[in-house]
């Protein structure tokens, strides 16, 4: 995990400031999670702890959190034993994933003692444990019996003891004449690899990153290592000590082109080359507040997008289905002629048939030498109605072939406009973005509207844009928002883009009045592309022209537009460049 021992000594250094700050409140937002309110002469602060397995972490942070109306147990123990407790210690074992909180109380009694918040940081072990002056647990957030553990057990009353440990080094005090004899101990082992088993407290993705600083992006092995390589490594071990020791740390996350948060360290991240974008943040506090904040919401974005996805993917499916049955059906219209040729030659014919005859054998007349042709009949009618009967048949199949050809553009049209919310909905950001584009599919009549009082929040402006020559660029969120855009707030003189035969958002370059040189042009036509079905391809076509030449048919789907005097520019999808684009 990112969040390693050498991460936690940044922690640590924040929290020390704090030392002397009272408790004035506890609180307990879900069952993994403890928030701390401490005040001091300086102001109030925040410590959030996590022992959740997928986020467990101990810093400051600034993000308000929902509490259940009533506390749960450990939290009225914990305002029990802390109540007005003041901090006097932050705690951290060499370079172990622990955090010891020190708080100097007041008991039953009115004695003075001090009472332990251990922040075991481990993982799915972590744990949130609240131990007494005697050293003994007075509770946990995760309590340890023997059908969980046999090597410690954490249980109300038992004596606090810490988790296993393996003897490994603490590169803030190892030199180098111990890092070097222990790596060679590793034997071929790939370097970042044996850096994990011979250190304590660093994450995979600091060990690669020493490995990619000593190697340059080569591969490199333990017991091979040596010369400039070996002197590169020790250099950058003793920069990242000195950086924690005197709090220069440069605190950085980094995210794929998509946006999606990959990783974070409080040293800069160069072993992502360009694969992977960097941003750096003020402290190790914020930066945890960020990544986690960040994550949860794509986490819950996801979440409420899943089923809008899959009733997306069931739409799609069904009108594929009545689609292929339409079409099949109007390959059957394809042979109405002859139900009308039967009809012109029994009419012809007449006064040799007669009622009973399974057949009339005449002689077609349409093709040259006449041959004779079987016509099948209905023993039931008169030949007369025979006739009438293919003639209604042929106008049946003339009728069908015309209803079934206007279904099918209709069917394909609908097709289209789910396609292009599934396209949006991938690209959907927010909570709000999600409940726009449901409002959206409950206003089309394919999901129903959420009944209540309550109305809906309020849309997001379109997303903006800063072109290199200063102009604005406006993107469409959704098929609605792309409709009020283009044709409600969007000049005449305004520059209109879209992906040419890919779903997408509606690109607005606003002018006001002035004529955009090629690069704004160029790069508004990326941020389509990017915020488009085709923002994975290697080149898309993008087309653009004067809003004054788009307008919208009548009856037409929301965000479908037609448009002439246009001009198409190739260009390829950049994530990068539409991200340093963004206001």
């Amino acid at each position: 995990m990112a969040l390693d021992g050498a991460f936690l000594y940044a922690i640590k250094n924040e929290i020390i400031p704090l030392i002397g700050s009272r408790v004035e409140k506890v609180h307990q937002p879900s069952r993994e999670e403890i928030i701390i309110s401490l005040r001091s002469k300086q102001g109030s602060k925040k410590l959030y702890i996590s022992a959740n397995s997928g986020s467990a972490r101990v810093h400051i942070t600034s993000m308000s959190v929902d509490n259940p109306q009533t506390p749960p147990m450990f939290c009225m123990l914990l305002r029990k034993h802390l109540g007005s407790g003041k901090l006097i210690a932050v705690r951290q074992d060499g370079l172990e994933r622990i955090l010891n909180l020190d708080f100097e109380c007041v008991n039953e009694l009115g004695d003075v003692v001090t009472v332990t918040i251990a922040c075991e940081i481990m993982g799915r072990r972590s744990n949130i444990i609240a131990v007494g002056a005697d050293g003994r647990v007075i509770d946990s957030v995760k309590r340890v019996d023997e059908d969980m553990s046999r090597e410690r057990l954490v249980l109300p009353g038992m004596r606090y003891s810490l988790p296993p440990r393996d003897k490994r080094l603490n590169f803030l005090e190892a030199t180098p004449d111990e890092i070097v004899p222990a790596l060679r101990e590793q034997g071929s082992a790939e370097l970042s690899k044996a850096l994990i088993r011979t250190f304590e407290g660093i994450s995979p993705v600091l060990a690669r990153e020493w490995t990619f600083f000593a190697g340059r992006g080569t591969h490199l092995e333990a017991d091979t290592v040596d010369g400039d390589q070996l002197d590169r490594l020790l250099f950058i071990i003793k920069r990242a000590k000195e950086q924690l020791e005197q709090n220069e740390c440069c605190f950085s996350v980094v995210s794929d082109k998509e946006g999606q948060l990959k990783d974070f360290s409080f040293i800069r991240l160069s072993q992502f080359g360009t694969l992977m974008l960097t941003r750096e943040m003020p402290g190790a506090s914020e930066l945890l507040d960020f990544f986690y904040a960040e994550r949860d919401r794509a986490l819950r974005t996801k979440q409420r997008a899943n089923d809008l996805f899959k009733l997306i993917v069931n739409l799609t499916e069904r009108i594929q289905r009545r689609i292929m049955t339409q079409r099949d059906e109007l390959a059957a219209c394809a042979d109405r002629d002859r139900f009308r040729l039967y009809g012109d030659l029994l009419s012809a014919n007449l006064y040799r048939l007669k009622k009973g005859d399974h057949a009339a054998i005449v002689e077609n007349f349409y093709e040259e030498g006449s041959p004779q042709i079987s016509i099948p009949l209905d023993v039931r009618r008169t030949p007369s109605q025979n006739a009438q009967k293919y003639y209604k048949e042929y106008k049946k199949a003339a009728t069908a072939e015309q209803k079934l050809t206007e279904q099918i553009a209709l069917g394909e049209e609908e097709l289209q406009y789910i396609d292009s919310v599934f396209d949006a909905l991938s690209r959907a950001e927010t909570e709000n973005d999600i409940v726009q584009l449901r409002l959206e599919l409950a206003q089309q009549g394919y999901v129903r509207a959420v009944s209540g009082k309550a109305k809906p929040p309020k849309a997001l402006p379109p997303i903006e844009y800063k072109s290199s020559d200063g102009f604005t660029i406006l993107v469409g969120r959704n098929n609605r928002q792309n409709d009020q855009l283009t044709l409600k707030y969007a000049e005449k003189s305004d520059i209109w883009l879209h992906t040419q035969g890919l779903t997408g958002s509606h690109v607005i370059i606003v002018t006001e009045g002035a004529v955009p040189p090629d690069r704004t042009i160029e790069e508004a036509a990326i941020i389509a592309a990017v915020n488009s079905r085709g923002r994975g391809s290697n080149q898309v076509p993008v087309d653009y022209c004067l809003v004054r030449y788009v307008r919208k048919p009548a009856g037409a789907k929301p965000g479908k537009v037609i448009f002439t005097s246009y001009k198409t520019a190739f260009v390829r999808p950049d994530s990068e460049v539409e991200q340093g684009l963004r206001v």
